[in-house]
């Protein structure tokens, strides 16, 4: 594969994980699910073309910012993520606290 595609590739990945981004930002867990799914399907898809390209030092730079960029979005959906994830745990804590109660007490 030639290093045009290879950036093409890493461009179209960092659109991929903008998107993802946008959606944790907003809290639409059911479209950052499906981007997720296309992510890592993209991913697969450039393993094996990435690896064997040779890239000139100009396109090598551009895969660095982009990568720099990719991972800069994860670490932010991750942030959000994390948030969501301890919100809904404390729920299930609730629900459990109040299910044992129901249980013991019979309300």
């Amino acid at each position: 594969m030639n290093a045009a595609a290879v950036v093409t590739n890493y461009e179209s990945l960092s659109a991929i994980t903008e998107q993802m981004r946008a959606a944790a930002n907003q809290g639409e867990w059911d479209k950052l699910v499906d981007l997720e799914k296309k992510c890592s399907h993209h991913v697969a898809t450039m393993k094996a073309a990435d690896a064997s390209a040779k890239l000139d030092e100009s396109a090598r730079q551009r895969k660095i910012q982009l990568i720099k960029k990719i991972l800069a979005d994860d670490a932010d959906i991750r942030s959000h993520t994390e948030v969501w994830m301890g919100q809904l745990q404390r729920i299930m804590q609730s629900n459990r606290q109040e299910q044992r109660l129901h249980q013991a007490y019979g309300y």
